[in-house]
């Protein structure tokens, strides 16, 4: 992946969908900055900014729920992440695997 080729918006950040390398089920959606990319490049797992603490974010330092990077990737538009992992825990804060476990429709 090259960084130069990724569109990130006025704060300098781009939206990150995390996905589960096996089962392809969506677990969560972060922020990401270059510094946080450069951070997964070296070691392979997750790292977002966090917006509400402004500070960079390594998913499960504080949980145990690393996030180990299989694969990442970047949409047609150059503005989306999409990163698959091996999760080592639930993504959610809430316990749940997905942060996505409730139905709007």
């Amino acid at each position: 992946m090259n960084v130069d080729d990724l569109k990130f918006n006025q704060d300098g950040l781009i939206p990150a969908i995390v996905q589960d390398a096996t089962t392809q089920q969506v677990l969560m959606m972060a922020w990401a900055n270059k510094e946080s990319l450069q951070l997964m490049q070296e070691q392979g797992e997750t790292w977002f900014w966090s917006r509400s603490r402004s500070e960079l974010w390594h998913k499960g330092a504080t949980s145990g729920n690393t996030q180990k990077i299989t694969h990442m990737y970047y949409d047609c538009d150059g503005d989306t992440l999409l990163i698959q992992v091996d999760a080592a825990g639930p993504a959610c804060h809430t316990g749940e695997v997905s942060c996505f476990f409730r139905k709007l429709v």
